[in-house]
Protein backbone atom coordinates (compact mmCIF):
# COMPACT_ATOMS: atom_id res chain seq x y z
CA UNK A 1 0.00 0.00 0.00
CA UNK A 2 1.30 3.76 -0.98
CA UNK A 3 -0.02 6.23 1.00
CA UNK A 4 -0.28 10.41 -0.64
CA UNK A 5 2.37 12.67 1.26
CA UNK A 6 -1.40 14.22 3.24
CA UNK A 7 -2.39 11.02 4.16
CA UNK A 8 1.07 9.64 5.51
CA UNK A 9 1.10 13.04 7.29
CA UNK A 10 -2.54 12.58 8.60
CA UNK A 11 -1.60 8.66 9.51
CA UNK A 12 1.88 9.71 11.73
CA UNK A 13 -0.13 12.29 13.82
CA UNK A 14 -3.20 10.02 14.49
CA UNK A 15 -2.04 8.32 17.67
CA UNK A 16 1.04 6.56 18.90
CA UNK A 17 4.10 5.77 17.54
CA UNK A 18 7.04 3.41 17.94
CA UNK A 19 10.60 2.21 17.52
CA UNK A 20 10.88 -1.37 17.25
CA UNK A 21 14.37 -2.45 18.60
CA UNK A 22 16.70 -4.02 15.97
CA UNK A 23 17.20 -7.49 17.46
CA UNK A 24 21.19 -9.21 17.53
CA UNK A 25 22.30 -12.55 18.43
CA UNK A 26 25.06 -12.93 21.10
CA UNK A 27 27.78 -12.24 18.05
CA UNK A 28 26.10 -8.72 17.00
CA UNK A 29 24.78 -10.20 13.59
CA UNK A 30 20.98 -9.41 12.84
CA UNK A 31 18.67 -11.67 14.36
CA UNK A 32 16.07 -11.55 11.45
CA UNK A 33 13.51 -14.07 12.67
CA UNK A 34 13.64 -12.88 16.27
CA UNK A 35 12.84 -9.16 14.75
CA UNK A 36 10.26 -9.83 12.92
CA UNK A 37 8.03 -11.31 15.33
CA UNK A 38 8.68 -8.54 17.48
CA UNK A 39 7.88 -6.06 14.35
CA UNK A 40 4.53 -8.44 14.45
CA UNK A 41 3.43 -7.99 17.77
CA UNK A 42 4.19 -4.67 17.69
CA UNK A 43 2.09 -3.50 14.75
CA UNK A 44 -1.03 -5.99 16.45
CA UNK A 45 -1.71 -3.60 18.75
CA UNK A 46 -3.09 0.19 18.31
CA UNK A 47 -0.09 1.86 17.12
CA UNK A 48 -0.25 4.59 14.11
CA UNK A 49 3.26 3.61 12.57
CA UNK A 50 6.34 1.97 13.65
CA UNK A 51 9.92 3.48 12.62
CA UNK A 52 12.39 0.75 11.84
CA UNK A 53 16.35 1.22 12.24
CA UNK A 54 15.66 4.41 13.85
CA UNK A 55 17.43 5.94 17.35
CA UNK A 56 16.04 3.28 19.51
CA UNK A 57 16.82 0.32 16.43
CA UNK A 58 20.56 1.23 16.93
CA UNK A 59 20.49 3.08 12.83
CA UNK A 60 24.07 4.65 13.88
CA UNK A 61 25.26 0.84 14.44
CA UNK A 62 23.62 -0.29 10.98
CA UNK A 63 25.98 -1.07 7.30
CA UNK A 64 24.26 0.12 4.53
CA UNK A 65 24.60 -3.66 3.22
CA UNK A 66 22.28 -5.07 6.42
CA UNK A 67 20.02 -1.67 6.20
CA UNK A 68 17.91 -2.82 3.57
CA UNK A 69 17.46 -6.27 4.91
CA UNK A 70 15.98 -4.70 8.79
CA UNK A 71 13.60 -2.08 6.83
CA UNK A 72 12.22 -4.97 4.46
CA UNK A 73 11.97 -7.33 7.60
CA UNK A 74 9.85 -4.52 8.79
CA UNK A 75 7.79 -3.73 5.94
CA UNK A 76 6.71 -7.67 5.55
CA UNK A 77 6.06 -7.81 8.98
CA UNK A 78 3.59 -5.10 9.42
CA UNK A 79 -0.04 -4.73 8.25
CA UNK A 80 -0.41 -2.88 4.79
CA UNK A 81 -2.43 -0.12 5.97
CA UNK A 82 0.04 0.75 8.95
CA UNK A 83 3.00 3.22 7.62
CA UNK A 84 6.40 2.16 8.33
CA UNK A 85 9.09 5.19 8.45
CA UNK A 86 12.95 3.88 8.27
CA UNK A 87 15.91 6.08 9.99
CA UNK A 88 18.45 7.45 7.64
CA UNK A 89 21.37 9.76 8.40
CA UNK A 90 24.92 10.69 8.07
CA UNK A 91 26.19 13.22 5.75
CA UNK A 92 24.20 14.06 2.79
CA UNK A 93 25.66 11.49 0.16
CA UNK A 94 25.00 8.53 2.59
CA UNK A 95 22.02 9.60 3.98
CA UNK A 96 20.47 9.63 0.15
CA UNK A 97 22.12 6.10 -0.19
CA UNK A 98 20.24 4.88 3.01
CA UNK A 99 16.44 6.58 2.03
CA UNK A 100 16.80 5.62 -1.46
CA UNK A 101 17.28 1.97 -0.28
CA UNK A 102 14.83 2.63 2.56
CA UNK A 103 12.28 3.45 -0.04
CA UNK A 104 13.18 0.15 -2.49
CA UNK A 105 12.96 -2.21 1.04
CA UNK A 106 9.25 -0.74 1.17
CA UNK A 107 8.88 2.32 3.64
CA UNK A 108 6.87 4.79 3.11
CA UNK A 109 8.50 7.63 4.68
CA UNK A 110 12.30 7.99 6.52
CA UNK A 111 13.61 10.18 9.54
CA UNK A 112 16.43 11.92 9.24
CA UNK A 113 18.83 11.56 12.52
CA UNK A 114 21.39 14.15 12.60
CA UNK A 115 24.13 14.70 10.53
CA UNK A 116 27.56 13.20 11.81
CA UNK A 117 29.72 14.73 14.19
CA UNK A 118 29.88 18.29 12.73
CA UNK A 119 27.46 20.97 13.47
CA UNK A 120 26.26 23.22 10.52
CA UNK A 121 24.80 26.66 8.87
CA UNK A 122 21.32 26.71 8.61
CA UNK A 123 21.99 27.01 5.18
CA UNK A 124 24.03 24.10 5.00
CA UNK A 125 20.97 21.99 6.59
CA UNK A 126 18.70 23.65 4.44
CA UNK A 127 20.66 21.87 1.16
CA UNK A 128 21.48 18.32 3.21
CA UNK A 129 17.45 18.17 3.95
CA UNK A 130 16.07 19.56 0.61
CA UNK A 131 19.12 16.56 -1.23
CA UNK A 132 17.11 14.06 0.73
CA UNK A 133 13.65 15.05 -0.20
CA UNK A 134 14.55 15.29 -3.86
CA UNK A 135 16.16 11.86 -3.82
CA UNK A 136 13.05 9.89 -3.46
CA UNK A 137 9.21 10.53 -3.44
CA UNK A 138 8.33 9.06 -0.13
CA UNK A 139 7.71 11.35 2.80
CA UNK A 140 10.26 12.89 5.03
CA UNK A 141 10.26 13.98 8.41
CA UNK A 142 12.99 16.20 9.91
CA UNK A 143 14.23 15.10 13.43
CA UNK A 144 15.70 18.24 15.18
CA UNK A 145 18.26 17.59 17.75
CA UNK A 146 21.64 17.51 19.11
CA UNK A 147 24.08 18.81 16.09
CA UNK A 148 21.18 19.08 13.58
CA UNK A 149 18.62 21.93 14.94
CA UNK A 150 16.46 23.90 12.21
CA UNK A 151 15.08 27.54 12.92
CA UNK A 152 11.53 28.15 12.04
CA UNK A 153 12.84 30.05 8.83
CA UNK A 154 14.64 27.17 7.50
CA UNK A 155 11.83 25.12 8.47
CA UNK A 156 9.44 26.68 6.30
CA UNK A 157 12.01 27.43 3.37
CA UNK A 158 11.67 23.27 3.33
CA UNK A 159 7.78 22.95 3.48
CA UNK A 160 7.76 25.33 0.43
CA UNK A 161 10.36 23.59 -1.36
CA UNK A 162 9.91 19.56 -0.75
CA UNK A 163 5.67 18.64 -1.34
CA UNK A 164 7.15 15.11 0.74
CA UNK A 165 8.10 17.09 3.90
CA UNK A 166 5.75 15.24 5.85
CA UNK A 167 6.58 16.22 9.67
CA UNK A 168 8.95 17.75 12.15
CA UNK A 169 10.24 15.98 14.97
CA UNK A 170 11.45 17.83 18.06
CA UNK A 171 14.59 16.00 20.48
CA UNK A 172 15.28 19.60 22.07
CA UNK A 173 12.80 20.82 23.91
CA UNK A 174 13.16 24.77 23.12
CA UNK A 175 9.74 25.84 24.05
CA UNK A 176 10.14 29.23 22.04
CA UNK A 177 11.78 27.13 18.53
CA UNK A 178 8.80 24.69 18.28
CA UNK A 179 6.08 27.33 19.39
CA UNK A 180 7.99 29.42 16.32
CA UNK A 181 7.74 26.40 13.80
CA UNK A 182 4.23 26.15 14.62
CA UNK A 183 3.18 29.19 14.08
CA UNK A 184 4.62 29.34 11.18
CA UNK A 185 4.08 26.04 9.26
CA UNK A 186 0.50 25.56 10.94
CA UNK A 187 -1.13 22.23 9.68
CA UNK A 188 1.25 21.69 6.86
CA UNK A 189 3.64 19.18 9.27
CA UNK A 190 3.21 16.74 11.60
CA UNK A 191 4.60 17.66 14.65
CA UNK A 192 5.87 14.14 16.66
CA UNK A 193 7.34 14.73 20.61
CA UNK A 194 11.05 12.81 20.07
CA UNK A 195 12.61 13.52 23.41
CA UNK A 196 13.91 10.38 25.15
CA UNK A 197 11.36 9.13 27.28
CA UNK A 198 8.74 10.96 25.53
CA UNK A 199 6.12 10.37 27.91
CA UNK A 200 7.62 12.86 30.38
CA UNK A 201 7.36 15.59 28.31
CA UNK A 202 4.04 14.83 26.68
CA UNK A 203 1.60 16.97 28.38
CA UNK A 204 3.95 20.17 27.64
CA UNK A 205 4.02 19.35 23.94
CA UNK A 206 0.60 18.27 23.47
CA UNK A 207 -0.07 22.49 24.45
CA UNK A 208 1.90 23.33 21.56
CA UNK A 209 -0.07 21.93 18.64
CA UNK A 210 2.32 18.19 19.42
CA UNK A 211 -0.01 15.40 18.32
CA UNK A 212 1.88 12.65 18.82
CA UNK A 213 5.19 11.41 20.33
CA UNK A 214 7.26 7.67 20.05
CA UNK A 215 7.33 5.92 23.13
CA UNK A 216 10.27 3.59 23.40
CA UNK A 217 9.02 1.51 26.42
CA UNK A 218 6.19 0.02 23.85
CA UNK A 219 8.56 -2.11 22.77
CA UNK A 220 8.02 -4.07 26.33
CA UNK A 221 5.14 -2.59 28.48
CA UNK A 222 2.74 -2.23 24.73
CA UNK A 223 -0.76 -1.84 26.94
CA UNK A 224 0.73 0.76 29.62
CA UNK A 225 2.44 3.17 26.70
CA UNK A 226 -0.94 3.07 25.23
CA UNK A 227 -2.62 4.10 28.46
CA UNK A 228 -0.70 6.84 28.83
CA UNK A 229 -0.84 7.81 25.33
CA UNK A 230 -4.83 7.65 26.01
CA UNK A 231 -5.02 9.50 29.49
CA UNK A 232 -3.22 12.32 27.58
CA UNK A 233 -5.72 13.24 25.17
CA UNK A 234 -8.49 12.18 27.42
CA UNK A 235 -7.18 14.95 29.84
CA UNK A 236 -6.91 12.91 32.57
CA UNK A 237 -4.27 14.54 34.49
CA UNK A 238 -4.97 12.06 37.47
CA UNK A 239 -3.74 8.90 35.68
CA UNK A 240 -1.04 11.01 34.29
CA UNK A 241 0.28 11.72 37.50
CA UNK A 242 0.08 8.13 38.81
CA UNK A 243 1.94 6.58 36.01
CA UNK A 244 4.74 9.22 35.65
CA UNK A 245 4.87 9.07 39.42
CA UNK A 246 4.59 5.39 39.77
CA UNK A 247 7.11 4.37 36.71
CA UNK A 248 8.38 6.87 34.21
CA UNK A 249 10.04 9.21 37.00
CA UNK A 250 11.99 5.59 38.70
CA UNK A 251 12.34 3.94 35.54
CA UNK A 252 14.29 7.42 34.66
CA UNK A 253 16.43 7.27 37.42
CA UNK A 254 17.94 3.88 36.12
CA UNK A 255 18.11 5.54 32.11
CA UNK A 256 19.56 8.06 33.45
CA UNK A 257 23.09 6.18 35.41
CA UNK A 258 24.85 5.90 32.31
CA UNK A 259 25.25 6.72 28.90
CA UNK A 260 23.45 5.07 25.93
CA UNK A 261 21.06 3.83 28.24
CA UNK A 262 17.95 5.26 26.48
CA UNK A 263 18.55 2.51 24.03
CA UNK A 264 19.83 -0.68 26.28
CA UNK A 265 17.04 -0.50 28.88
CA UNK A 266 14.27 -1.10 26.12
CA UNK A 267 16.54 -4.26 25.37
CA UNK A 268 17.15 -4.93 29.00
CA UNK A 269 12.99 -4.91 29.34
CA UNK A 270 12.62 -7.04 26.84
CA UNK A 271 14.65 -9.51 27.86
CA UNK A 272 13.23 -9.46 31.20
CA UNK A 273 9.90 -10.29 30.04
CA UNK A 274 10.58 -12.65 28.08
CA UNK A 275 11.36 -11.58 24.76
CA UNK A 276 15.19 -11.04 24.31
CA UNK A 277 15.99 -9.04 21.44
CA UNK A 278 20.03 -9.28 22.38
CA UNK A 279 22.81 -6.98 23.09
CA UNK A 280 23.35 -3.88 22.19
CA UNK A 281 26.38 -3.10 19.86
CA UNK A 282 29.00 -0.75 20.97
CA UNK A 283 29.83 2.11 21.56
CA UNK A 284 26.56 1.39 23.59
CA UNK A 285 26.97 -1.08 26.64
CA UNK A 286 24.14 -3.22 28.22
CA UNK A 287 22.82 -2.77 31.49
CA UNK A 288 24.75 -3.50 34.27
CA UNK A 289 23.57 -6.99 36.61
CA UNK A 290 22.97 -3.99 39.07
CA UNK A 291 20.86 -1.89 37.11
CA UNK A 292 19.08 -4.85 34.94
CA UNK A 293 18.01 -5.72 38.88
CA UNK A 294 16.54 -2.72 39.40
CA UNK A 295 14.26 -2.20 36.27
CA UNK A 296 13.39 -5.63 37.11
CA UNK A 297 11.72 -4.31 40.45
CA UNK A 298 10.14 -1.62 39.18
CA UNK A 299 8.88 -4.06 36.68
CA UNK A 300 7.66 -6.36 39.27
CA UNK A 301 5.93 -3.76 41.36
CA UNK A 302 4.26 -1.88 38.43
CA UNK A 303 2.98 -5.07 36.10
CA UNK A 304 3.01 -8.15 38.21
CA UNK A 305 1.26 -9.86 35.46
CA UNK A 306 4.47 -9.83 33.83
CA UNK A 307 5.93 -12.36 36.05
CA UNK A 308 9.03 -10.59 35.88
CA UNK A 309 11.17 -12.12 39.25
CA UNK A 310 13.23 -9.54 40.46
CA UNK A 311 16.75 -11.22 41.65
Amino acid sequence: MTFSHAALRGKVGSGLLSFPVTHFRADGAFDEASYREHVARMAGQDVAALFAAGGTGEFFSLTLEEYPRIVKAAAESMPASMPLIAGVGYGTHNAIAFSRAAEKAGAHGVLVLPQYLIGAEQEGLFRHFKAICDSIGIGVIVYNRDNCVLTADTVARLAEACPNLVGFKDGVGNVELLVAVRQKLGDRLTYIGGMPTAEVHALAGKAMGITTYSSAVYNFIPDFALSFFRALHAGDQKALDRMLREFFLPYLEIRNRRPGYAVSIIKAGLKLIGQPAGPVRTPLIDLTPKDEADLAALLERNFPALGVAAE
